[in-house]
């Protein structure tokens, strides 16, 4: 049985447990959007890739360090 398993569980704000939740697609998606906003320079598809994970990063950060609403506790169905 391989022990590395245990070791790579990710932690509650790990940043491994960060990216896991950021998609392929939505990395792609955003750095996209980010070429085209910069009017499609070429040679940047790193630095466009890294920046739209970092965005994401951010984004996710900030939702889970969002407070509450108040008077909720939990997400009520059809909300």
């Amino acid at each position: 049985m391989d022990d590395s398993s245990s070791a790579d569980a990710p932690t509650t704000h790990s940043a491994k447990a960060q990216t896991a939740l950021i998609t392929h697609d939505k990395i792609r998606a955003r750095a996209y959007d980010l070429w085209e906003r910069h009017h499609r320079p070429e040679g940047y598809e790193m630095q466009f890739w890294f920046m739209a994970k970092r965005e994401l990063m951010a984004e996710q950060e900030q939702r889970s360090l969002a407070p509450w609403p108040e008077g909720k506790l939990w997400a009520a169905e059809g909300d």
